[in-house]
């Protein structure tokens, strides 16, 4: 099932990766190749680079609905800001709950123990509420440009 949820995460990122390169190309190269994004956004010469796909699956300890639990999440919202105002986060989602995956993290390095570190630091993982399983993963580097965008289009 694990590999039928990535087969599937991967072949829509690929088809999405693929449509759009097409539509660029198809525009006559009217947009120009920004050596400088790329390398900012750490891009190799195909726009892609290395990241680590988390999958967040449901931990052993369920935390009762409550203060406590509130206050997991709070913590679990403020260290995804965290870590994509870091640049260690590149994307994340929640997933509909199907065989316990709850959520996504993509995480913007090759290393998975670097990865696992930093995925460490989050009060759902600390708590048991989820555990993580990691896959890598390449995928374009705009991905970075994500969680700067997003905050321009959340209204708060």
């Amino acid at each position: 099932m694990v590999q039928t949820i990535l087969f599937t995460l991967v072949t829509v990122a690929c088809l999405a990766s693929q449509a759009a390169h097409a539509q660029t190309a198809s525009a006559a190269r009217a947009v120009q190749y920004d050596a400088e994004l790329a390398k900012s956004l750490g891009g190799n010469d195909n726009g892609m680079r290395p990241y680590v796909l988390v999958i967040l699956k449901t931990g052993p300890t369920k935390m009762a609905p409550g203060p406590e639990r509130d206050k997991m999440f709070k913590g679990h919202f403020a260290n995804m800001e965290r870590l994509a105002a870091e640049k260690k986060l590149a994307f994340a989602g929640p997933l509909d709950g199907v065989d316990g995956r709850r959520g996504i993290f993509i995480m913007a390095t090759p290393d998975i123990d670097v990865a696992r570190s930093d995925v460490a630091t989050d009060p759902v993982i600390i708590n048991g509420e989820m555990v993580a399983e990691y896959h890598k993963l390449s995928e374009s580097a705009a991905l970075m440009a994500v969680p700067g965008i997003h905050g321009k289009i959340v209204k708060k």
